[in-house]
Parts: structure tokens; C-alpha cells; sequence
């Protein structure tokens, strides 16, 4: 971007774009919001310093123009065959309007694009893409979503791609790719489950990748092996890290522990055991492999004998680490205060 005034200029786009998909009292209305936000996001993805940026950017509009056209192509030929009105009736039509709406959200099987779009963005916009990105999509897919085959499919692959995707990555943009595809998966269970079920999930998750974005770009951390010594003076901001790390993960004693406990519990109420388990093995893959990063950065790979000191941060880390700690340690406690007095 060549100044902050054009990078504010195209976010503040971006929100108008994502804002008119989610007031829209029309398909064509929400098309023409997704369209604002994919226009206004390619500039802030391009970067005439890094050709891989110019790449991702390129990646990123041939997907989303793939899905734009065909998401429009489909509420033409629905609205000049029958009644709009009655796409809610009709399973059918409501599977081939949802196919171009799971490839905008990166949902398996179409999520090839996502770990090489985040591997050529900056921090911000790897937080941009993997969040208010998603908002607008996903709501559109809760007004149509229903359990059939198709979906379940959808699910599953979303488990099993995210669980098993990440294992022989070194980056850790693509780390986070896979986790969103694994989450994704959550995300359409809890739309089955329950409206608001899934707002929950997405702005916890939301909470955690902020605090992880956050972290890395302050200390310019985009592979794992950096980890291993880089943060060695501040040892606090390595905890930090891998506790957000464990909380993307679903550990329990962790802020996002709370969504995934209340979404099984509502999937074992309505006897959807097998997904459910599909669900729980998946995020023990994602599990393993956040646990063997840290495992390696804090026993195996330090340079120190006594790992265990802990030398706080300058001024400017110190506020941003206390408020993600205490988000993510206390969060669980707050959100099952909150659950169950209401």
C-alpha cells in the first residue's frame, strides 16, 4: 500500500461491503456486499515490495470471482425459475446456492486456497482474511443451512483437513490456515445446532486469533523455528503465545474450550454421536501438533539451563500480554458465569 490513507480508505470500504451483506433484505443486495468487501480487500492484499503478496492477491480474486459469479448465477436462474421466496422450502437449490458460499469461507474440499493466500499476507491482513472476511459469508450460510448429506460431507472434510493439514507445516500462517478449515467445521455444526450458537463460536475464535496475530507481528514471528530462540529474553510473551496457541486449540481450561463444550453437549442432545467424535479426535490433531511446537521451543531447542525465569517485557508488550492473558485464562470462567445465569 503506498500510504495509511488509502489502507484506511479501502477498510473502511471493506466494512461498508461486509455491513450491506448482513442488512441486506435481498440476494442480490448481499451479492452486491460481498462484491464491495472482495474489491475493497485485493488492494490491501497487493504490495509492489513483495511478490508474494502480488501473488496471494492474484490467488485470492480468481477464487472469490470464481464463487461471486457463480453464487450470482445461481440466484438468477433461481429467481426467473421460481419464487425467492421459497428457497427456504427447497433443500435442493438451497445446496447448489451454498456451494459458492463454503468456497468464500475456505470449508473443505474447497480450501486449497487459503494456506497460500495467508502465506503472502502481512499479519493484518492474514487477521483480516481469517475474520470479518468470514462474517458476512457465514451469515449468509445460516439463513440456508439445514442437515443433509452434503453438509455433513462438508463437516467431515472440514475435521479431517484441518486436523490432518497442519502436521508437516513450518509456517505458521499455514498452521492457522488449517485451523480455520478445522474450525469452520465447528462453526457449520453450531449453525445446525442453533442461531446464535455459532456468533459465539466465531467472535471466541476471533478473541484467539487476535491475540495471536497480535503477538506475532509485534515480534516479526512467521515460522516456527524462530520461535525456538527468538523470544528467549521474553519469555512471557512465549507463554503468551502458546497458551492462545492451546486456546485456539480447544484445551478446557481455556476461553476456547467454552464453545466447542457447549456444541458437543447440544450435538450428544441431539444424538449426532459420530460427528461429534469426528469432531473431538480432529481437534486432538490440532492439539498434538500446537503441543509439539511448544514442547520443542520450551524443553528441547532453548539455549538457557533455566528456562524457567521469567524476565517481563518493555512497556509496550506489557499491557497487550496482561489483556490476553487474562482474556483467555479468566474468559472460560466469565462465559460460564454468563451461560448459566442465562
Amino acid at each position: 500500500m503506498p500510504n495509511n490513507s488509502t489502507k484506511i480508505l479501502f477498510l473502511m470500504t471493506l466494512i461498508s461491503g461486509m455491513l450491506i451483506s448482513l442488512c441486506a433484505n435481498s440476494w442480490m443486495g448481499a451479492w452486491m456486499g460481498l462484491e464491495i468487501n472482495m474489491l475493497s480487500f485485493i488492494p490491501m492484499l497487493a504490495s509492489n515490495k513483495n511478490m508474494l503478496s502480488t501473488e496471494a492477491s492474484l490467488k485470492y480474486f480468481l477464487i472469490q470471482a470464481i464463487a461471486s459469479t457463480t453464487l450470482l448465477f445461481m440466484i438468477l436462474l433461481k429467481s426467473n425459475t421460481q419464487e425467492m421466496f421459497h428457497i427456504f422450502k427447497l433443500t435442493e437449490w438451497n445446496n447448489i446456492v451454498l456451494i459458492p458460499l463454503l468456497m468464500k469461507v475456505a470449508s473443505a474440499p474447497f480450501h486449497w486456497w487459503l494456506p497460500s493466500v495467508l502465506e503472502g499476507s502481512s499479519w493484518l491482513n492474514c487477521f483480516i482474511l481469517l475474520s470479518t472476511q468470514k462474517m458476512a459469508p457465514l451469515m449468509l450460510i445460516s439463513y440456508l443451512l439445514s442437515s443433509n448429506l452434503l453438509i455433513q460431507i462438508a463437516i467431515v472434510l472440514s475435521a479431517l483437513v484441518g486436523g490432518v493439514g497442519g502436521f508437516n507445516q513450518t509456517s505458521l500462517r499455514k498452521l492457522l490456515a488449517f485451523s480455520s478449515v478445522n474450525h469452520m467445521s465447528w462453526m457449520l455444526v453450531a449453525m445446525i445446532l442453533g442461531s446464535n450458537l455459532w456468533l459465539t463460536y466465531f467472535f471466541i475464535y476471533l478473541i484467539n486469533i487476535l491475540v495471536i496475530v497480535l503477538l506475532a507481528s509485534t515480534i516479526s514471528l512467521s515460522f516456527i523455528s524462530q520461535a525456538f530462540n527468538s523470544m528467549n529474553k521474553t519469555k512471557l510473551v512465549k507463554f503468551t503465545l502458546f497458551i492462545a496457541m492451546f486456546s485456539l486449540g480447544g484445551l478446557p481450561p481455556f476461553l476456547g474450550f467454552f464453545p466447542k463444550w457447549v456444541t458437543l453437549q447440544l450435538m450428544i442432545q441431539n444424538l449426532m454421536i459420530s460427528t461429534a467424535m469426528t469432531l473431538v479426535m480432529t481437534s486432538l490433531l490440532t492439539l498434538f501438533y500446537y503441543m509439539r511446537i511448544m514442547y520443542a521451543t520450551l524443553m528441547i531447542s532453548t539455549l538457557e539451563v533455566s528456562w524457567l525465569t521469567l524476565s517481563y517485557p518493555k512497556n509496550h508488550y506489557s499491557i497487550l500480554l496482561m489483556t490476553s492473558l487474562s482474556s483467555i485464562l479468566l474468559g472460560i470462567l466469565l462465559c460460564t458465569l454468563a451461560f448459566s445465569v442465562y
